[in-house]
């Protein structure tokens, strides 16, 4: 059973910010497979299903993103889950606009989403990918700038990073980590090798 944890802030006004990236991950999951997030008792929205017989969740904490360890603590407990079963999806500023790294374990950058799961969870031993929200502005006040929404043409150009990012998560599902790691190093050599052949 694994777990995919988007982290953002509930509410509608927060939907196209830049901190909501996690829950626009999962809305485009839960889109691509005909999902529809359910409240829970706890603090959370999830969708459970299954991938080629791989069972899965996805999760929304319904907390603000200060708090989201919260709802990662409540559910791996509630389903006695392991964190190498579970995955975190997360904005990060110190990376440009729709650019993906994935880390297995870490501190949390700055990120007080991560700060609070790690908190809860009294380990930095889960996975998360991050996904850049920095555009070429200088960035002033850092608050305010992570709630801002993104431009129309920003929204345009993160759709190929989404897709890229339920891709990992597909592959999350049927191979763990390992799987996921495994498909992003193949899927960049092969990016990498286009781009020299087109620059050759």
């Amino acid at each position: 059973m694994k777990a995919i944890f988007g982290i953002g802030n509930p509410g509608k006004k927060y939907i196209f910010t830049r901190h909501n990236i996690g829950f626009q991950v999962l809305d485009n999951f839960a889109q691509k497979y005909n999902l529809k997030f359910i409240p829970s008792k706890g603090n959370y929205w999830f969708v459970e299903s299954t991938l080629n017989t791989f069972p899965f969740f996805l999760i929304k904490p319904s907390t603000f993103v200060n708090n989201s360890g919260l709802a990662v603590l409540e559910f791996i407990r509630k389903y006695k889950l392991s964190l190498n079963n579970i995955l975190i999806i997360v904005d990060d500023v110190n990376l440009k606009l729709g650019e993906i790294r994935i880390r297995q374990k870490g501190g949390d950058g700055g990120h007080n989403g991560l700060k609070s799961i790690i908190y809860h969870t009294n380990s930095v031993e889960f996975t998360r990918i991050r996904i850049g929200i920095a555009n070429n502005e200088s960035i002033e006040q850092l608050s305010g700038y992570v709630l801002s929404e993104f431009s129309e043409k920003e929204q345009l150009q993160l759709n190929k990073s989404f897709n890229f990012t339920i891709e990992l998560i597909e592959n999350f599902i049927r191979g763990g980590t390992t799987g996921m790691l495994n498909f992003y190093s193949k899927k960049n050599t092969l990016t990498n090798n286009k781009n020299n052949e087109l620059k050759g």
